[in-house]
């Protein structure tokens, strides 16, 4: 597993996650953002919610997290529940994805991608 950069920050990325976040946007073919959040639903209660988004987009109050040439986005209110929360990324054939290591997580379901808070 490689390390998350720039520990300081409220969403960590490996580099794993950054390098394969860069392949995407490239592939979009215009200068996006992640914007990462929770919404209600999924199996515990909460899920993550992840989408590029076009820079002009961020509103005032947004976190914005710069990691080199590629910017992660937070609402206030899904960083109440995920600060501190690490994406990884695997390409295994089994359980492969994006993942996430939430330490605000109370329960998290199999699949790794809701939690309780």
């Amino acid at each position: 597993m490689t390390q998350a950069t720039e520990s300081k920050k409220g969403i960590l990325m490996t580099d794993t996650a950054i390098a394969h976040l860069k392949q995407l946007k490239i592939q979009q073919g215009k200068e996006l953002c992640l914007r990462v959040g929770v919404r209600g639903g999924g199996c515990s209660g909460m899920s993550y919610t992840m989408d590029f988004e076009d820079p002009s987009n961020v509103r005032e109050d947004d976190e914005v997290y710069d990691y080199g040439d590629f910017q992660v986005i937070c609402d206030p209110k899904s960083l109440l529940y995920i600060y501190g929360m690490q994406l990884d990324y695997s390409n295994a054939l089994i359980g492969g994805g994006f993942q996430f290591a939430n330490p605000n997580a109370d329960q998290t379901c199999g699949c790794g991608k809701s939690f309780s808070a």
